[in-house]
């Protein structure tokens, strides 16, 4: 997935003075232009490079990206094509010493940004065939070397980059896209920004950041990108790419270029995604925000777990009526560096939380199998408690913490953030309305990428029966298993089969399981984690009497919608629904506050949980039939 790099030359000081620092910072990645040895990477000699390799590899560093600037010349004449292909040989031998196949390139048209002719090569064939023809022997030997060249947008617009990609037609070949240049000027990133971004997105294989473009730096006076959302929609492509901090900054400022860089980083490490949003248009929308009447008396929350969590913090600093107040992971070192990006006390003992009467809302992100038991603690102490999906690894341990909250006069909640979006409550409203009539059936796949590493990760403790609740199902698929039961019922039996395919875990990569209605409707849901493309994809059908309906979120088909009703398809809802909640934990204090039922109740979370493990139940029995009692209820409820 994508990952933070930098150029080490913008710290304007010898690249072996640089990566001890950059090293300390926690970084990965780091990418070469110039400033090594006194000279650009493309004039390093095999014995400097073999040094260079060397020193990264004692700091456990890699190489993000060779930032060249090869053919950043505008048509040049037989001598300057002749620099330029040198320098092509001094990029390739780097690659090989460096180990890195990433390289960032123009392609011998630029102007700036305010000359008329800056745009032209969109709209010209002739120019575009100029540039074509004198770039061919770099793609060929390029390509030849194993290089996948990244076209920056810098002297060059977006239109003019993917003009330049499409005619070279080499798919691993993408846009350098650096957000900043020209974003004033653009008719497109005007307003929202969404159809601007989303066709960036579109060919970026790295992403370039500018300090002038980073809010956290208000001594550049320039417009600011919403790096929040570049960053989730950069995550809903699925991309291995890099995100370059490339500070620029201005001499006039009186700031170093190591000071800004930091700056850059800090704030780049803020609003990174935990995960990937759903689809590119929630990604890229400008967030949703709501007046609340008692955001003068914010409900104060503290984040327990923080490896989803951190971005539980963010949605709470950013929402309307909420407050956080904390934050706590076992791991202390994880909890301080959470604490001081949010400016908020931290701990790695919840009982500090418990025992401050100021807070009201635990909010519990840790491994799925702890859920409960750690709202068990927070409701005995009072606190009022919100969960992440799943609501625990077994009905059962929903039932005592459902129970307990009953018995304590306590709010318990699960985030189902699906719910709080507009696709599913227009479709459930559609269903309550009679748009499809009698349903006849729905379908519901989920295919997620994931790696070892990532069930590796934090002690192991995904694709666990104990901590996670099992594999696929559980931690991705509960999700759609919650979307089906929203706008079909419960079903009254089902049956399933799991398999471990593609990873070393204990519990399943890939499930699949049919569901029964005594009214003759059936249902299937399956989930793999073992995609090869690396991106997460949904596909929900529904087939009824009078309509039909799909919907694709993420994946090649992008976020779309469809509807079936007098004979044609459209991605107009029948019956729009304007968005009341941010997400779930706005949802949860307005309830708190105005003592209103939640949208997303414990009760909600044990159903889902409870058909689950009935599914379960039958992959690991023979792959029977299992019935659902009591509509999936708690026999109390």
């Amino acid at each position: 997935m994508m990952y933070l790099s930098l150029f080490t030359d913008e710290f304007y000081q010898d690249v072996y003075e640089v990566l001890p620092k950059v090293a300390a910072w926690g970084m990965k990645y780091v990418d070469f232009r110039a400033m090594i040895n006194g000279k650009p990477i493309e004039k390093q000699s095999v014995e400097e490079l073999k040094k260079l390799k060397s020193t990264l590899d004692s700091l456990g560093l890699k190489t993000g990206v060779i930032q060249s600037s090869l053919c950043k010349v505008h048509l040049p004449d037989a001598d300057g094509v002749k620099a330029e292909m040198e320098k092509l040989d001094g990029i390739i031998r780097a690659s090989e010493i460096l180990d890195c196949n990433l390289v960032r390139s123009f392609f011998f048209w630029q102007h700036n940004q305010n000359d008329p002719a800056c745009g032209e090569l969109a709209m010209r064939p002739d120019a575009l065939a100029k540039v074509l023809e004198m770039f061919d022997p770099f793609a060929k030997k390029a390509k030849e070397a194993g290089l996948i060249l990244g076209f920056e947008n810098c002297g060059a617009t977006p239109d003019e980059v993917i003009c330049v990609l499409n005619a070279l037609n080499n798919p691993d070949w993408g846009m350098a896209w650096d957000v900043s240049n020209m974003f004033e000027l653009l008719p497109e990133a005007k307003g929202d920004c969404v159809g601007y971004f989303t066709k960036a997105l579109k060919y970026a294989n790295m992403i370039h950041v500018k300090s002038r473009g980073v809010s956290d730096i208000p001594e550049i006076d320039c417009k600011k990108v919403p790096w929040d959302r570049v960053l989730a929609g950069a995550a809903v492509t699925g991309k291995n790419m890099p995100v370059s901090i490339e500070t620029h900054v201005p001499s006039s400022t009186g700031l170093s270029g190591e000071e800004v860089t930091k700056r850059c980083y800090d704030y780049l490490k803020k609003v990174w995604p935990s995960a990937a949003p759903a689809d590119m248009a929630t990604a890229l929308s400008p967030k949703i925000s709501f007046e609340r009447p008692y955001a003068d008396n914010p409900v104060k929350f503290v984040v327990v777990g923080l490896g989803m969590g951190k971005e539980r913090c963010k949605q709470i600093s950013e929402t309307n009526g909420l407050k956080l107040v904390g934050v706590c992971d076992i791991n202390e070192q994880k909890a301080k560096e959470v604490g001081e990006q949010f400016s908020v006390p931290y701990s790695a003992d919840i009982n500090v939380f418990l025992e401050n009467p100021e807070v009201e809302v635990m909010y519990i992100v840790t491994p799925t199998g702890t859920h409960c038991e750690i709202a068990k603690q927070c409701l005995n102490a009072g606190k009022h408690v919100l969960t992440t999906k799943p609501m625990d690894a077994t009905y059962q341990a929903c039932d005592e913490a459902i129970k307990l909250a009953k018995e304590k006069n306590l709010m318990l909640g699960v985030d189902f953030d699906l719910h709080f979006r507009g696709p599913l409550t227009e479709l459930k409203l559609a269903v309550d309305n009679g748009y499809f009539g009698k349903i006849l059936s729905a379908n519901m796949v989920l295919n997620v990428h994931r790696t070892q590493e990532y069930y590796n990760e934090n002690g192991g403790w995904r694709g666990t029966w104990a901590l996670d609740g099992g594999g696929a199902l559980s931690n991705q698929g509960i999700h759609e298993i919650n979307r089906l039961i929203t706008v079909l019922g419960v079903p009254d039996k089902v049956r399933a089969v799991i398999k471990t395919q593609t990873f070393d875990i204990e519990a399943e990569d890939m499930g699949m399981s049919e569901w029964i209605y005594n009214n003759g409707c059936v249902a299937r849901v399956s989930s793999t984690t073992s995609l090869i493309a690396p991106t997460w994809y949904t596909k929900f059908e529904i087939i009824g009497e009078k309509g039909a309906y799909i919907q694709c979120m993420g994946g090649p088909e992008g976020g779309h919608t469809y509807w079936w009703t007098d004979g044609k398809w459209t991605e107009n809802a029948p019956y729009p629904y304007k968005r009341e909640w941010r997400q779930g934990s706005d949802n949860f204090a307005y309830c708190l506050r105005t003592g209103d039922k939640l949208k997303v109740t414990a009760e909600d979370g044990r159903i889902s949980r409870y058909v689950l493990d009935k599914m379960y139940e039958s992959a690991k029995n023979g792959e029977g039939w299992v019935e659902i009692e009591n509509g999936g209820k708690c026999p109390e409820m």
